[in-house]
């Protein structure tokens, strides 16, 4: 991010300036949006996180003029959040979204410091998730079952965010074109549209092959294979939206009587952790 920023900052500097915008919250909402999608190429759901926190901000200083904001002002946004009882890793990410935006108010020469610069989040160490055993990874992903109307396909989201460690969005995106499962792999479009391949394993493999012949064929119904390229399918055969994703690891992390605190990326970073003590190359594993 911070390289793309002095890019922009020499584009800026050596053309003409662009017509500031006025001081109105939503003017300034629309310019930064548009700034992360068109100039940093940042992904779709990346900015639409950014704007979420922004409109936090924006709901906040209603009726203010954001380039005259001092460090007193934002110090009071932060506590005023904390009194709306946000979580603190919410915070932090607000803040993130509060320094990029008072960043490119510095590029368009708005504002002349950045007072967000002295906001304080939580260091790297303390937002790391928690891992989770094996043998409570292994009851979690035993949690979907018979009674459960799509319970093969729920154990097959789940073991897959284990075995894989891949994002939610990636598994939600996973095209059923890229699974090789004879082979033990699938092809993986992650950030920046990157393609990797990831190594399923053969639990995982097996709970992806009762959810291809027991029920995926029931939720295309009868829609063509080219209406429903994904793999990981809803009960209308579209595409199973990461949002429910989210909502099943929690209703299955409390069936299982686990953390609530559990999320995909306590999957994620629990398959990591296992495998950095089974003794995998963090590199191999990055």
């Amino acid at each position: 991010m911070s390289s793309k920023l002095r890019k922009l900052r020499e584009s800026v500097t050596s053309s003409a300036a662009p017509s500031p915008p006025t001081n109105a919250v939503s003017d300034w909402y629309t310019r930064i949006t548009d700034y992360l999608r068109s100039e940093c190429h940042l992904a779709d759901n990346t900015v639409a996180a950014y704007g979420r926190d922004l409109r936090r901000l924006q709901v906040w200083a209603a009726g203010k003029q954001l380039p005259k904001l001092q460090l007193a002002d934002l110090s009071e946004f932060i506590a005023y959040l904390q009194r709306e009882k946000l979580a603190a890793t919410s915070i932090s990410r607000i803040i993130v979204a509060t320094r990029i935006f008072y960043k490119y108010l510095q590029l368009e020469g708005a504002v002349q410091d950045n007072p967000s610069e002295l906001l304080h989040t939580q260091t790297v160490w303390q937002r790391i998730p928690k891992a989770i055993s094996p043998t409570v990874v292994d009851h979690f992903l035993s949690a979907p079952c018979q009674v459960d109307l799509f319970w093969q396909r729920d154990r097959c989201i789940l073991e897959l965010l284990y075995a894989t460690g891949c994002r939610v969005s990636e598994v939600s995106n996973l095209l059923l074109s890229n699974l090789h499962l004879t082979e033990g792999y699938c092809l993986v479009e992650g950030k920046g549209s990157k393609q990797r391949m990831v190594p399923i394993g053969r639990r995982a493999q097996e709970a992806i092959g009762l959810y291809l012949q027991a029920l995926r064929p029931q939720l295309m119904g009868s829609r063509s294979a080219q209406q429903c390229p994904w793999l990981i399918l809803s009960r209308t055969g579209r595409r199973l939206r990461r949002e429910a994703i989210w909502e099943l690891v929690k209703r299955y992390a409390n069936r299982a009587e686990i953390d609530p605190a559990v999320s995909p990326h306590t999957l994620r970073h629990s398959f990591a952790t296992h495998l950095l003590s089974g003794g995998a190359d963090l590199r191999q594993i990055q």
